[in-house]
């Protein structure tokens, strides 16, 4: 079992922030834009990355 720091991560795009592999998002990690369901419905994507 990896640790969580091991894990590969993203930024989302929504919001800026880092968010690490899941489990649920094996099959799909390529697609994965956002850290949650939230910044999926909120998709306004920052410029900058940032808040």
């Amino acid at each position: 079992m990896r640790r969580k720091g091991e894990l590969p991560q993203k930024t989302c795009a929504a919001c800026g922030r880092p968010f690490a592999w899941r489990r649920k998002w094996a099959r799909d990690w390529a697609e994965v834009k956002y850290c949650s369901e939230r910044c999926r419905r909120n998709k306004t994507v920052r410029s900058d990355g940032r808040d």
